[in-house]
């Protein structure tokens, strides 16, 4: 068994071409896809977030609404980009969402990717310390989010408050009981995944990773999987781990699949390099009849390590089409794989 969401990149263009067009489209259009991916059977809504794009941004208005709106679905980030984030202003938002929606956040945090500026990070106020790259400016901030997220005091508290306080020393409010085991870290090496695992965060694996054996894409991620459950036996954390892959999955199981990825030529893994010096190899795309999909996917070493799958929705074809494909990967191919 294996729960399945979708994640969707919330991509808007004023292109005709385009079913999402405005800002707003993308934001109203997400929660009206967590609504039907609920009422589908789906485990999960997921979004990722990017600064200064035309892709969603700021996550915690969206995740809220989509709390309000549904009762079960579980509601996540994949990733936001932990440069950017003050850990107090972040813990706060998180404890609210997380409480409008009854316990079901599944934050993904992570260092981020590459940007549509340089240095995004510093237009937000921040800059990394002494001897710190950007890297190690947002796992400090992780780390701090983690801490906030525990609930224990830290704060003085004012000897003349304005309202009455409890005794010793505050935290922030609101708090939301166990979403510190519902922070996920997404890693594109097998280091920051071990580093992940040693601070008790689930792991978000996507379809990109830095390209560190020369192997097959879902061989080095499958190794990275494995490598992070290996740390976190040895961290001897009381509970156990959960993990998590993105695929892009497209049953052709009527014209419109075919028309729109009939052919869509990506039946294999890229190389590519995300920056000057870093080597990357990203996932291939599975497009295909679904019992044929249900054989590629069986031999896919990450997807059978994982138990969670995030199904990456191509969501400038509109709610009701994305709706179509995770409902397709549900009928006409998890159950082939044994994940329903």
């Amino acid at each position: 068994m294996k729960k399945i969401g979708f994640l969707s990149f919330g991509h808007w263009t004023p292109s005709p071409q385009s079913q999402t067009r405005s800002a707003a489209d993308a934001l109203l259009q997400t929660i009206e896809l967590a609504v039907a991916a609920e009422q589908l059977g789906a485990d999960g809504a997921y979004v990722r977030v990017h600064h200064f794009a035309r892709q969603l941004a700021s996550p915690f208005p969206l995740l809220a609404a989509i709390g309000a709106r549904t009762g079960r679905i579980e509601i996540g980030t994949a990733v936001i980009d932990m440069r950017y984030e003050n850990p107090l202003y972040m813990a706060e938002d998180a404890g609210a969402a997380d409480l409008i929606a009854g316990g079901r956040l599944q934050l993904g945090i992570s260092r981020g990717s590459p940007e549509q500026v340089v240095d995004g990070w510093r237009h937000f106020g921040y800059r990394p310390g002494e001897g710190e790259s950007d890297a190690d400016m947002a796992r400090r901030h992780a780390e701090v989010f983690l801490d906030l997220l525990r609930g224990e005091g830290f704060a003085e508290p004012h000897p003349r408050p304005m309202f009455p306080n409890p005794p010793g020393l505050l935290r922030l409010e609101p708090h939301s009981p166990g979403l510190r085991e519902r922070i996920w870290w997404g890693a594109a090496t097998n280091a920051t995944a071990v580093w992940a695992a040693g601070l008790g965060m689930n792991l978000q694996s996507s379809t990109l990773k830095f390209d560190e054996s020369g192997q097959p894409f879902h061989i080095q991620q499958a190794e990275q999987i494995r490598a992070y459950r290996k740390a976190w036996r040895e961290a001897g954390h009381a509970h156990e781990p959960r993990v998590s892959v993105s695929r892009s999955i497209f049953p052709l199981v009527d014209d419109r699949d075919r028309a729109y990825f009939g052919r869509q030529g990506a039946d294999r893994d890229s190389i590519g390099f995300i920056d000057e010096e870093t080597r990357a190899i990203f996932g291939r795309t599975y497009a295909a009849e679904p019992d044929q999909l249900v054989r590629q996917l069986a031999g896919d070493e990450a997807v059978a390590e994982a138990d969670t799958l995030l199904l990456t929705i191509p969501n400038q074809l509109g709610v009701d089409y994305c709706a179509h494909v995770i409902e397709a990967v549900l009928t006409h191919v998890a159950p082939g794989l044994g994940w329903r």
